[in-house]
């Protein structure tokens, strides 16, 4: 029996807070649009979300990527890499000093297990909290053994068939945080603003990631380009858009992220925007993203 098949998050999230009166709601209007349950992966897919120029909507990305594919059916786990834990923030869980965090996991050993929590947002989805803690463990990780493939053995070490898809979420820089959360995935999703320095700095990821699958991890691909904060006034925008399509092909989703205040404002309630405004159109453009990602292997679906 296929173990995702029986699998529920515990400690099941309160069934009685705000925030999941809201994931309720937003699951009503989803239904009433008709939406169904889209394709399962066969096997668990692991996609990092990276990029190390700040502000081009990484946590934004994962955070709703993932609630999106849980409103449709898919069970979820977000492991949070950037150390000042906006995702766990955006996902309703804590993650104040004394929570175990992917610190514990990273410097300590600690089992995946034993610090995955569910979040209220919704039922099939996990995380795996950040903490400041982990500020400090670029400097912790330089002296530990094979300090790249930590993620990657914690991941091996856990029974990812419990999950349909991981989604890490990294923080802006090209540091061991970063580079373990590479060597952790087996797919590359990159949000790329659309704005005039778009492509600055693009190179030198793409040059990381060769380096990767060369020397750490072979099954790393760059399977994913996600436009973000595309303003339709300017022409700017479309001209990045149009620079990114003629570069990256059929990588690129054929849907863009629109800049919106109800995506922006979100996370202050400790939601995605997907639960806190199901009908504005951010949450409309991630829930077509979404899709995408997951028609892509319709065919190998479960």
């Amino acid at each position: 029996m296929d173990s995702r098949e029986t699998f529920v998050p515990q400690p099941s999230p309160p069934t009685d807070t705000p925030i999941a009166r809201a994931a309720a709601a937003a699951l009503e209007v989803m239904a009433k649009r008709g939406d169904r349950e889209w394709p399962r992966p066969a096997n668990t897919r692991v996609i990092t979300v990276a990029n190390q120029k700040g502000g081009v909507g990484k946590t934004t990305t994962s955070v709703n990527i993932a609630a999106a594919l849980a409103m449709h059916g898919a069970r979820v786990l977000v492991v949070d890499l950037d150390p000042q834990g906006n995702a766990s923030t955006a996902l309703g869980v804590e993650h104040h000093a004394d929570v175990p965090s992917m610190y514990h996991v990273l410097i300590e050993d600690m089992p995946l297990e034993d610090i995955i929590v569910a979040s209220p947002e919704l039922p099939n989805l996990c995380c795996a909290p950040a903490t400041l803690h982990l500020a400090g463990a670029e400097i912790e990780l330089v002296s530990k053994v094979a300090r790249e493939s930590r993620l990657r053995r914690a991941l091996d070490a856990y029974d990812k068939t419990k999950f349909d898809y991981v989604i890490i979420d990294c923080p802006p820089s090209l540091g061991l945080l970063t580079l373990n959360a590479l060597v952790g995935g087996d797919e590359l999703l990159i949000p790329i603003q659309c704005e005039y320095y778009a492509l600055e700095g693009l190179s030198q990821l793409i040059g990381t990631v060769d380096l990767v699958t060369s020397h750490l991890n072979q099954t790393l691909n760059v399977s994913t380009i996600l436009l973000t904060m595309y303003d339709a006034r300017t022409r700017l925008a479309s001209q990045v858009a149009e620079e990114v399509r003629s570069h990256f092909g059929e990588t690129c989703l054929k849907t863009v992220i629109p800049r919106s205040v109800r995506v922006s404002e979100a996370p202050s309630y400790g939601q995605s925007v997907m639960t806190y405004d199901p009908g504005s159109t951010g949450a409309l453009a991630y829930s077509e993203a979404a899709s995408e990602i997951a028609h892509r292997w319709a065919g190998a679906a479960s």
